[in-house]
């Protein structure tokens, strides 16, 4: 007998579109653990035992590098120290436009602690200064392997 699992909510649907689209077209810049070793890998697995945020940016395609460089520093000087960090990784979209910064934390508490803390507000306003985000909350809900 085939097992009923509840369908995914709308929210979690239409995030995980918006994310998996903005990923298509990206070109991986290497993900950062909490050890600071930039040779690890993301994993990516279904379930709510992590959560999964996605920031999706705009940006002009002469200001992406800069941007790309903003974020790499973000995760190297901030976001890695913090507690509940699993992974960082950063997408520069290949036509030059937008790049996704997709990381895994272990739950949506950390990512509202580190949201509070004092370093978190200039270093958004440098972000904001070259581009507009997007910032999706995300589970995981389905992964396919080759």
């Amino acid at each position: 007998m085939p097992e009923n699992k509840p369908a995914p909510s709308r929210r979690a649907i239409v995030a995980t579109g918006l994310g998996a689209g903005a990923l298509l077209a990206a070109q991986i810049v290497p993900s950062h653990s909490q050890t600071r070793s930039s040779n690890m890998e993301a994993t990516i697995r279904t379930g709510s035992d992590i959560t999964t945020l996605v920031n999706v940016f705009t940006v002009e395609p002469g200001n992406q590098q800069k941007l790309v460089e903003l974020l790499k520093e973000g995760t190297e000087n901030f976001f890695s120290k913090q507690p509940g960090f699993i992974s960082s990784s950063v997408h520069a979209g290949k036509e030059g436009g937008r790049a996704v910064n997709y990381s895994q934390w272990r739950n949506a508490q950390d990512i509202e602690n580190f949201r509070k803390d004092p370093k978190f507000a200039p270093y958004i306003q440098r972000l904001a200064a070259i581009a507009k985000a997007e910032t999706i909350l995300c589970e995981v809900v389905e992964v396919n392997h080759a």
